[in-house]
Parts: structure tokens; sequence; C-alpha cells
């Protein structure tokens, strides 16, 4: 059993239902948070990470991403969204082999620790889900993933599936990675988006979530081509139309969400569905800007993702904040998405996605100790008397992390990764790139 460890002498952002600041110590045991104040000068059996002038953060939590994805960054940019998927994403994807989707997610989840996202909601593609388990568990990133869905016929060959067989791949898979590593690891069930999946898929996968526990993971109106395709083939708007294929609720996470009106935001905050705003993404391809401020007045759960590596090209937590601030200014008033909320849709917007809102989120005694160490003493978060949250979600960095812990377990320290060799990952990684680029040409 790992000695207790006690962050000491922190200032601690809480984000706890009074969403307290207190200069603090943070006792981890058994990966939990075991007490949140000002310890006794003992510390007899504990490890003691000095943390004085540092900033304690929840994990930084990323409820949409591909880490399937990794691999194709800087090979897909400046397309529109339906171009980027038919010309470069679904013939990468269907290149992958075992190998490669293990090195994409070891690339990915590095990258993601490194700058403080502890947990993620990750969508793979149709084969080798099993193969990114198998780095998420080596690399110790808290994940919910799950196997892309794709029955529809008008799918690409390459990637359609029988829905009997796709929803058996994916009923074992859940079998064998749900709550694995402790809890670590989650399975989501994953269809692609409304028009790649047949009904009889989608009513099946909410069945099977129900039964299982499980988040169901999709896409959702993305671009107003794909409202168009959906009312054409179903008479609904996607909105309904999920959820009268049971797509809907507490359990159910739609990322983007960027062509949604009154009446579907209306329906969103009485479901309690989970929406996830991908900001850079949604700039990058050209999509929109989510109505992100009226879904939250709506009342609304909301959490934020990078989305993948080729449409963003960071996986960075501290520019979705910043950019899913900004991009409302414009359009609402300088007032609207203040810092404190993009910081709660990094943190508690993401655990409810996850349907982790128990365990993390926010740093309280009883929590899974999922922590995040920044050094704010750069000239870029200068001068230190400014507002603290202010500093966190426009000013900060990724590269300001000092340390992480996911479960109580140090990953990252003093800015280094713990849990694996970056310099194998990138090696591999870069192998398995040219190889994915050889086989389709790009």
């Amino acid at each position: 059993m790992a000695r207790p460890l006690l962050l000491k002498g922190a200032r601690v952002v809480t984000m706890d239902p009074q969403r307290r600041i207190v200069d603090s110590d943070v006792l981890v045991q058994e990966g939990r948070i075991a007490a949140v104040g000002r310890t006794a000068g003992r510390s007899d059996g504990r490890t003691v990470l000095e943390c004085k002038g540092l900033v304690i953060l929840p994990g930084l939590i990323q409820a949409h991403i591909h880490l399937c994805q990794t691999l194709f960054r800087g090979l897909a940019d400046d397309l529109a969204l339906e171009e980027w998927l038919a010309k470069r994403i679904w013939p990468l994807e269907a290149a992958h082999t075992e190998e490669s989707v293990y090195w994409s997610a070891m690339l990915g989840a590095a990258e993601l620790l490194l700058g403080g996202t502890t947990a993620i909601l990750d969508m793979e593609t149709v084969r080798h889900t099993g193969a990114a388990f198998e780095a998420l568990e080596s690399i110790g990133l808290r994940a919910t993933a799950g196997k892309c869905l794709m029955d529809a016929k008008s799918n690409p060959a390459s990637l359609r599936e029988p829905t009997e067989r796709a929803l058996q791949e994916s009923a074992d898979l859940c079998a064998k990675w749900h709550g694995a590593a402790d809890g670590r690891l989650r399975y989501c069930f994953a269809p692609r988006f409304a028009p790649s999946c047949t009904g009889p898929l989608l009513r099946a996968v909410s069945d099977l979530a129900e039964r299982a526990g499980a988040v169901i993971h999709t896409h959702a109106a993305e671009t107003p081509l794909e409202l168009q395709i959906v009312k054409r083939e179903t008479g609904n708007d996607e909105i309904s139309y999920l959820d009268s294929v049971g797509i809907s609720g507490p359990r159910a996470a739609l990322a983007h969400c960027v062509w949604v009106d009154g009446e579907g935001i209306a329906r969103l905050a009485r479901q309690k569905t989970n929406v996830v705003h991908c900001p850079s993404s949604n700039l990058k391809l050209g999509s929109g800007v989510a109505p992100i401020p009226e879904m939250l007045a709506a009342g609304c759960h909301v959490g934020l993702g990078a989305d993948g590596a080729p449409c963003n090209n960071r996986l960075d937590a501290f520019e979705e904040m910043r950019v899913a601030a900004l991009i409302q200014k414009p359009r609402l008033g300088p007032e609207a998405l203040p810092a404190a909320q993009a910081l709660e849709l990094a943190t508690l917007g993401g655990a409810r996605a996850l349907g982790l809102e128990a365990e993390i989120g926010s740093i309280e005694v009883g929590k899974r100790a999922d922590l995040v160490v920044l050094d704010l003493e750069g000239v870029h978060t200068q001068p230190a008397e400014a507002d603290l949250i202010s500093r966190i979600v426009y000013s900060a960095r990724a590269s300001d992390v000092r340390h992480v812990l996911v479960d109580g377990r140090l990953v990252v320290k003093e800015g280094v990764l713990k849990t694996a060799q970056v310099e194998e990952i990138r090696r591999e990684a870069n192998a398995q790139a040219r190889r994915l680029r050889r086989a389709v040409g790009v």
C-alpha cells in the first residue's frame, strides 16, 4: 500500500459547493482525498510534496477526445467537416492496426497528462479499441472510452460493420474493461453520430448502456448538413430523434451541439443530457459557435473537450477554457461566459459527462485524488495579485503544470511524465504515423 502523500502549503482551488479558494495542505490516502486544511507539524509515515507558492486544482476533465486520431495531427488541416472525414479521417482510421492505435493513444494520453488533463471521455475507431485500453491502463490516465459504431449503408465500406457484430464486440469490450484498473477505466458505448448508425443499433446501444451502467458518447448537431440528413431520413430534428431512440438524459454525452435552437436547448435541459463543448475544433472546422451561455442559462449540463488532434490541433484543456470564454464575447458581450464558468466546464461539467460527479471534479474529502499542481510564477501569469481564476483561465498554459496525480498516484512530477518514456512514445508514434501516411497516400 502506498504511503499517504501530503501536498503542503499550496493555494487550493477546491471547486466545492462554496467554490472556496484556500491556503491549505491536501492529504491523499489510498487514492482519495483524506483531508483539506492545515495539518499538524508531524508528517510521520507521509511522503511530503512541497507546494509552497503553487496552486492546486481538481484534475481537468475533457469529455470529448479521439485518441485514435492523435497520429493524424497535421494531416487534415483547412477542410470542411464532411470533406475532412471522407478524404482523410475515415481512410486513416481504416488503416489503423493494433500497434498504431496503441501508440496513438499513448501519444495523446502523454500530452493530456503533461497538460493537466486527468480524465477523458474518448471515442476510438471501429477496430482495435482493446489496444487503446491497454495503453490507457499502462500510462495511468483516467478514461472512459468506447469502440466507434458505424453500421449504416452510407458509411465507407472500410469502416462499416454489421449491426450485430458491432454490438457484440462493444458488449464484450464493456465486459472486459468497464471498471478495470480499480475503476480508473470505464467503457462507453460510442455510436459515431446519427447519420452513421441505424435506428436498431441506436436503440440497442441505449439498452446496453442502461444494463451496464455505462455512458453513451456520440456527436450531435455539429453542422447544418448533419441536421438536414437526420431530418430527411427520420423526419425529426436530431436532438428529438436521439431522444426517441433512448440517447438522452444524464447517461448521454453529445459532443458539439453547435446548431441547436431554443426548443432543442430546452429539451436538452429537461432531459439533463450532457453537452460537450469543443470550441477550438468548431472554429477550425468552420462548424460555428455553440450557444453555450444560452444552454447554461437554461440549466443544461455542459462539459468541455478538445476533440481530436487533427481538428484542433492540441489536446490542451487550458486552451479550451480560454477559447470557450473568449468566443462568446463578440456575440453576447464581454460579460458572457466568465472565467469561473469556463473552469467549471473543465472540472465539474466534465465529471457529470463521465457520470463521475461523485468521484472527481472538485477537491473534497472522499473524492478521488485527481489533482493538478500549477506553477503560476511565469511572466505571462503575473502580477500575482491578479484574480486567481482569471490567471488560470485566461493566462495559464499547459506548460505551467508542475505535478499531476491520478487516483493519488504521481503520474507527472516536476513536469516529467513518470509512467512512460516520452522518447519511446515519440519514436514509436512517428514510425506508426509514417506507415499510416504511406497506407493512404497523404
